[in-house]
């Protein structure tokens, strides 16, 4: 700054940063020029896994877009989400857990279960009419290997080319995470249920 030059404002120190900011991201945007159908990952142990899939379901709706769900390993509990997207979707929305594997305690029983479910996820992930499938909990299925990794993963690339996958669930495995564009883990930095608060309507129902 020269002798006489008047110092320069919050605001004017806030444009440069942003246009400086602008051409960085202009930049980034002009080199993201593929499209395709992603796999999209939502991990970890915090709270918002589904929910954030069930947005994106909203948000693919907004569009005219084709939507297929497949819950695995939940139960069949009348969920917000089910009675809402349920009368949209009809029959594109399929509950076909037995519950927590912590509530059926039947190994064999929740692999039959996971194979049912398998089978339908694979007829939508067969079908360019889809636009966005989701696999709810898919990887708690995939932890405790009641499906065949090798298999689910194959499956996963030989789905149409335009369509888009979202898989939720806690201990995604790493070569699911390897294989997917979009990894987003969910972190448990406090939660309502800890200090003794049950699940809420509208919130965990």
């Amino acid at each position: 700054m020269t002798k006489n030059a008047l110092p320069i404002s919050v605001n004017d120190r806030h444009q440069q940063r942003m246009h400086r900011k602008k051409a960085v991201v202009d930049a980034s945007i002009a080199k993201a020029n593929e499209e395709r159908g992603i796999i999209i990952v939502h991990t970890g142990n915090g709270k918002g896994k589904s929910s954030a899939a069930f947005g994106m379901v909203a948000r693919a709706l907004g569009h005219k877009m084709r939507v297929a769900i497949i819950q695995f390993g939940k139960g069949r509990s009348a969920t917000g989400e089910e009675l809402f997207f349920r009368k949209i979707l009809s029959d594109n929305y399929h509950i076909m857990g037995e519950g927590f594997t912590w509530e059926t305690q039947d190994r064999e029983r929740d692999i039959r279960a996971a194979e049912t479910a398998w089978q339908k996820a694979s007829e939508y992930l067969a079908n360019p009419d889809y636009d966005l499938v989701v696999l709810d909990e898919l990887n708690i299925i995939l932890k405790h290997k009641y499906l065949a990794l090798n298999y689910v993963l194959k499956t996963l690339q030989q789905r149409p080319h335009m369509q888009h996958v979202i898989i939720t669930g806690r201990a995604a495995q790493q070569e699911l995470i390897e294989m997917a564009d979009t990894v987003t883990e969910m972190k448990n930095t406090k939660h309502a249920y800890k200090a003794g608060v049950r699940a809420q309507k509208g919130i965990e129902l």
